[in-house]
């Protein structure tokens, strides 16, 4: 809890702060997402964890809704944080979308207990959990088209894992506005690699929402997903279409050692374009050219295997740091809440590869 309530008063000063103009065109601001969900606390509001990412300008833009997994070891659910989507929220905003990546209630900085408990492994409820996420999604996407740099008519949601679910979920009983959602790697109650909780009852939560989702949905799955692995995932997508659904299913080739993770900043160029075909075939395409981004050069006298580090860095997500030292030892740590605490992780790494003294030479994307 008191870490939960250190990074909801992080973001409250950042809120404090005026928006973070990127030199790339695109602009980024911390948000506090106001929620009220009926039952919690008699009714009384609490504020959810966002961070906005969108093209610099007066809009209006599309909508984009990002959602996050939940980490199979429940204590990480307090540290984390919508940096680690950044990456990905800029792809979108590069196409001219306006993004919010929102922390669900229990996660990271929002308020709120955790709500999304599937209950016992033998006998879950996913179509509770799956509903509980959803309608975070939805407060979110009030939030966002309150703003008056958005087009409340054109919004999408797209989440990864648990996310992927709550996004699934919520075409089934979908917000004024919503057009199509995106789901990678979509899914709950996976207990160890390749190991889910009872996964009839999962398969059926997938076809009980396609009983009323109506909306052109993707799906995208790898072939070495130890989460879902192909043959539950084509189950889950089968369930859904059978009862009514729409959804194209994408089965992606094998990505890293866990293809879970295909949505992250380093599957980017896996990833997008899956994305970009399907938006464009629902009208989904709200820039002609995408918002460049500024070139970034490795530093000077690095390694062949500590340039394609630094790549690996690039992609991301902030806050983070690149570390050297003398004798060519290297190091960046990723995702943290300030740059602080990137600067100092990113250190300590290094020194213990290090025979002479490091320092920090890139801090997010800036050299030092």
């Amino acid at each position: 809890m008191l870490a939960r309530f250190l990074a909801g008063l992080f973001l409250v000063l950042a809120v404090a702060l005026p928006s973070v103009a990127w030199a790339d065109g695109l602009m980024q601001e911390a948000v506090r997402v106001p929620a009220t969900f009926a039952g919690l606390f008699g009714g009384r509001a609490v504020t959810l964890e966002g961070l906005v990412v969108r093209p610099d300008g007066p809009g209006p833009f599309p909508i984009a809704i990002i959602n996050h997994g939940a980490p199979r070891d429940a204590a990480r659910r307090e540290t984390m944080t919508p940096l680690t989507y950044v990456p990905q929220a800029r792809e979108f905003a590069r196409r001219g979308w306006a993004v919010l990546i929102v922390m669900r209630r229990g996660y990271g900085g929002s308020e709120g207990e955790y709500a999304e408990s599937s209950g016992p492994c033998k006998s879950p409820d996913y179509v509770q959990s799956g509903e509980r996420s959803a309608e975070d999604i939805r407060q979110a996407i009030r939030y966002m088209a309150s703003r008056p740099y958005t087009d409340p008519k054109r919004i999408i949601s797209v989440g990864q894992s648990a996310g992927g679910f709550a996004t699934v979920a919520l075409t089934a009983d979908p917000p004024p506005g919503l057009v199509a959602a995106i789901s990678f790697a979509g899914g709950r109650g996976s207990l160890a690699e390749n190991e889910v909780c009872t996964p009839s009852a999962l398969i059926g939560a997938f076809g009980r929402f396609g009983k009323t989702s109506r909306l052109p949905t993707l799906w995208v799955y790898t072939e070495n997903d130890h989460y879902f692995a192909p043959p539950l995932a084509k189950e889950f997508v089968t369930a859904f279409t059978q009862a009514g659904g729409k959804a194209r299913f994408v089965a992606a080739p094998a990505f890293g050692e866990d293809g879970h993770n295909l949505f992250s900043g380093a599957g980017i160029p896996h990833w997008t374009p899956y994305v970009d075909q399907f938006l464009a075939e629902q009208g989904l395409t709200p820039r002609k050219t995408l918002i460049a981004l500024p070139k970034v050069e490795p530093p000077p006298g690095l390694s062949e295997r500590a340039r394609a580090a630094f790549q690996d860095y690039l992609a991301a997500a902030p806050n983070k740091a690149f570390a050297v030292s003398g004798d060519g030892a290297y190091s960046w740590r990723t995702g943290r809440r300030t740059e602080e605490e990137a600067r100092a992780a990113v250190l300590e790494g290094c020194a213990k590869f290090a025979k002479t003294q490091c320092r920090v030479v890139h801090l997010n994307d800036l050299p030092q």
